[in-house]
């Protein structure tokens, strides 16, 4: 299926240290790039402005903060995957409550180290999003064919 999709971009300044063989490494900052894709759902969804003031409120306890002293990376090792996981399912709830339809997370921490994490490739797309939404998508889109 082919998705016509949004990219949004958002910056992060933040330091970590990880735990490497039982061992917590050096604190070290990164400008942390976030990049997120997603497809409006329903016609009532919410504008680009509401979406983007969202994210930078959940990104703002994070913002030039040290990850290891904040919730739930006092105890959970903040790698790279670890926190695109975690900023993933907060992000998804979020705007999936907004209308929005969250298909992938992009996280960097260098300009030459990115994780990705897709739901097009799970089936936690159609577990966690609504079903509902994808259907009233293509049956707009398939309306919207012989106009």
């Amino acid at each position: 299926m082919r998705y016509q999709q949004y990219k949004f971009k958002f910056y992060m300044d933040a330091r970590h240290a990880i735990y490497i063989g039982g061992k917590l490494g050096e604190v070290h900052p990164h400008t942390w790039e976030i990049v997120l894709h997603v497809v409006k759902g329903k016609e009532n969804f919410e504008p680009f402005h509401v979406l983007e003031r969202a994210v930078e409120e959940f990104l703002e306890p994070f913002q030039n903060n040290y990850l290891n002293d904040i919730k739930p990376f006092d105890i959970l090792n903040p790698t790279i995957e670890n926190v695109c996981l975690y900023f993933k399912e907060k992000l998804q709830e979020i705007l999936n409550a907004m209308g929005w339809i969250f298909l992938m997370i992009e996280m960097s921490e260098t300009p030459g180290r990115t994780y990705v994490i897709s739901m097009l490739d799970e089936q936690e797309m159609e577990q966690n999003q609504t079903v509902q939404t994808l259907t009233d998508l293509i049956l707009d889109e398939i309306k919207h064919i012989g106009e």
